[in-house]
């Protein structure tokens, strides 16, 4: 079976641009489904054929998720994760295509996005301001950059310089499918990213042929792992009790520009969301 989901996650990658992030969790998910399978059927499965894997296989892993407690979000994308790769080995013939139907994920019942007051956005920066360090000018051009434009972490960590229009004040944001959406930004904002990248910019490089805006102190593209300790590091120097991530940030943009009078339909495009539903979800909070 692990040739089987090496052909399905590479499908995944190639066909639907799924993030790195997205595929470890398909993989992981599917390694869990497999195992369990097998030992069920008390042999390894090389390849399925339509006669192994039936409806009371399904039925046994579903109820093994509940049993081992994992919460009802987990069980949800565990289940899809199994949905999708069964629906594409129905399609290649290898399984009966009545089974995938017959996987139901629980329902999920999503919170509304968590989003910081202005004060709180407000004491957020000014914590970037307190030290004159490089590391300091670094996080500033990141944290003002991510509440102007509302775009995702992945997206932040991913820009290269040439993505910035210092001259006329926009950025062009690639989203993990490929696509780019170019938006405008306060000529404050970036006045804060040409000081970084004519000072800290230029200590962190350590090569000419890097092309990333945001670099750690081996001259590396910034991750978005590292990215995240430094958001969280933040908040609780600003003393906000909350977990604060940049998705939070990110909420916070789109609750705070529909306050301000913007309209649904520009905040949807500055986010990239492909549907307004999406988008409405800001309204409620």
């Amino acid at each position: 079976m692990e040739e089987d989901v090496r052909l399905f996650l590479n499908h995944l990658a190639k066909e639907k641009k799924c993030s790195k992030n997205t595929l470890d969790a398909y993989h992981s998910d599917l390694i869990q489904l497999a195992d369990f399978i097998e030992s069920l059927l008390d042999h390894s499965i090389s390849n399925f054929n339509q006669n192994e894997l039936s409806e009371a296989h399904l039925s046994s892993y579903m109820l093994n998720l509940k049993e081992k407690g994992y919460a009802l979000s987990t069980i949800a994308r565990k289940v899809a994760a199994a949905r999708t790769f069964i629906k594409y080995m129905s399609e290649r013939g290898k399984v009966n295509k009545e089974l995938a139907p017959k996987l139901s994920a629980p329902r999920v019942n999503k919170g509304l996005p968590r989003a910081l007051t202005v004060a709180e956005i407000q004491r957020l920066m000014a914590e970037t301001t307190r030290l004159p360090t490089d590391d300091a000018k670094r996080d500033r051009a990141m944290l003002e950059l991510l509440y102007a434009s509302g775009m995702l972490a992945s997206e932040l960590m991913s820009l290269n310089i040439e993505d910035i229009g210092m001259e006329a004040s926009h950025v062009r944001i690639t989203n993990q499918r490929g696509k780019s959406r170019v938006i405008s930004i306060e000529r404050r904002v970036t006045e804060i990213l040409l000081d970084y990248a004519n000072t800290a910019m230029m200590k962190f490089l350590a090569s000419d042929r890097e092309k990333a805006l945001f670099l750690n102190q081996r001259g590396e593209r910034l991750t978005r792992q590292g990215f995240w300790q430094i958001v969280q590091s933040y908040a609780d120097s600003a003393g906000i009790v909350a977990k604060v991530t940049p998705r939070t940030i990110r909420h916070s943009y789109a609750v705070h520009r529909l306050n301000s009078g913007a309209d649904l339909n520009s905040v949807q495009e500055v986010l990239g969301h492909a549907h307004i539903s999406t988008t409405k979800a800001y309204k409620q909070v």
